[in-house]
């Protein structure tokens, strides 16, 4: 077993522990539960609710950095939710009788101790493999032009490991140095680095040109690949470890790859919609209260209207208007194409509304009437959209799908404010297209909470 699936498994069993000990512990100081008679079955509902959580923050990921903050937050929020579940299913759902049902304190205490509790061994596990990292490597294996770009790759998404860029007399054939402002990665022969290494492979990674690789080399790689040491195209990587679509990989038949449920697959999209609705109705009654007040304070303000309108893209390039709570100034939507930190258009109400995503509440409309989702690619202005789609080949793939309030590249990445920046976010817009799933779509919404509650993004 490799370490990286030995790891996942020892959280589980820990996490199974935490929740016992913990519940049986307090249940104990309740005299809810007895040490020679400990809960059990009942503890498989938070267990189970435990599990799915953490799996949707990646918890269980060996390469999820749990020293972070955005982790720390992701993994309270997420068992808060956890607490907070069992506590419906336990107490409301659930018929009378249930052994749970006599301590709400049991359950609350048991669930908020597991926030400290499991955050603790995951960041000795994390600890103890960066300090084994240290001596451990990826092999980027294709032309110095390739090695080049992974490395710049690798910068822009904060990869941190070790990365040997190895090449050979093929690949490197016609190559021309860089300029002088670019810094190349030092480049090793791929033989010399496969004999001088092989014990300290994490993985290989091999750009789209098998055909080029000399039979040895080829056949080197299929040993170390059955050995344990996995070898990934330079896509497959991209998909695994930064889950986003590489661009250079697109052109009029990647549609007819596998994946696209949600595409191809009514039954998801009903599915969805149906969950769309529900919860968008329930926000819209939840928000309501708050509505009157943030539409009295915008009208006073400057006594402008309300409410922004804009055109936009929808799936199929359906054009509809969204609807937001306004917060520039009036007449100041017809200057930049995109907002910078601290824009002077913004008016002060209008950055707190920014800033609580108060002001897109109203987009709730926009989904309850079927224009957007709750959950999928930024609803792109028009005049933006058109621009796209001339400098950005296959752009157009991102409107197969119903745009949404939230969605994989709003959580991944900043706000996007020139083309570099669409480029990079369409990256992950076709990753979601491509792989979505419910699992998906509730990880988007834990990581939502995250940003919402730490003012992050704009």
């Amino acid at each position: 077993m490799s370490p990286g699936r030995t790891t996942t498994l020892l959280l589980v069993l820990l996490d199974a522990l935490a929740v016992f000990l913990l519940f049986n512990f307090f249940g104990w100081t309740r005299n809810f539960a007895h040490w020679n008679d400990p809960i059990l079955a009942p503890l498989l509902l938070p267990m189970g609710m435990h599990f799915l959580a953490v799996y949707l923050i990646d918890g269980y990921n060996p390469r999820t950095d749990m020293m972070s903050v955005t982790y720390t937050s992701l993994h309270a929020i997420a068992l808060v939710f956890v607490l907070l579940f069992t506590l419906l299913l336990t107490f409301a759902v659930i018929s009378a009788g249930f052994p749970l049902q006599g301590s709400r304190f049991v359950t609350t205490s048991a669930c908020l101790c597991l926030i400290p509790v499991t955050l603790l061994y995951r960041r000795t596990f994390y600890q103890r493999q960066q300090a084994q990292r240290q001596q451990r490597y990826f092999m980027f294996l294709g032309s110095p032009e390739s090695c080049i770009a992974f490395k710049a790759e690798c910068q822009k998404t904060g990869m941190t490991q070790s990365v040997l860029y190895a090449t050979h007399s093929t690949f490197a054939r016609g190559f021309t140095q860089p300029n002088a402002g670019t810094s190349a990665p030092p480049f090793g022969d791929v033989a010399h680095y496969l004999e001088e290494y092989e014990g300290n492979l994490d993985a290989i990674i091999l750009r789209e040109s098998s055909s080029e690789l000399p039979q040895a080399v080829a056949q080197k790689l299929m040993e170390l690949h059955f050995s344990g040491v996995p070898t990934y195209t330079l896509e497959l990587f991209h998909e695994v470890y930064w889950r986003k679509i590489p661009l250079y990989r697109l052109n009029q038949t990647w549609l007819f790859q596998e994946g696209f449920q949600i595409a191809r697959e009514p039954v998801f999209e009903r599915l969805k919609r149906l969950n769309d609705i529900t919860l968008a109705s329930l926000g819209l009654l939840l928000a309501l209260p708050l509505l009157p007040f943030a539409a009295a304070a915008i009208w006073l303000g400057d006594r402008g209207p309300i409410f922004f309108r804009q055109p936009r893209v929808g799936k199929n390039r359906k054009l509809f208007n969204i609807v937001k709570l306004r917060t520039m100034r009036t007449g100041a939507a017809a200057g930049a194409d995109y907002t910078a930190v601290g824009d002077k258009r913004i008016t002060r109400l209008g950055q707190f509304l920014r800033n609580t995503r108060l002001d897109e509440v109203p987009q709730l409309w926009n989904v309850l009437v079927g224009d957007m989702s709750l959950i999928g690619p930024r609803a792109e202005w028009v005049k933006l959209v058109a621009d796209y789609e001339q400098q950005i080949p296959c752009y157009h793939f991102r409107h197969l799908v119903k745009p949404g309030i939230t969605g994989w590249a709003q959580v991944n990445y900043p706000y996007g404010a020139n083309l570099e920046d669409t480029m990079r976010k369409l990256e992950y817009d076709l990753y979601y297209i491509r792989y979505f799933s419910f699992v998906l779509d509730a990880s988007i919404v834990l990581k939502t909470i995250h940003i919402m509650l730490f003012g992050k993004g704009r």
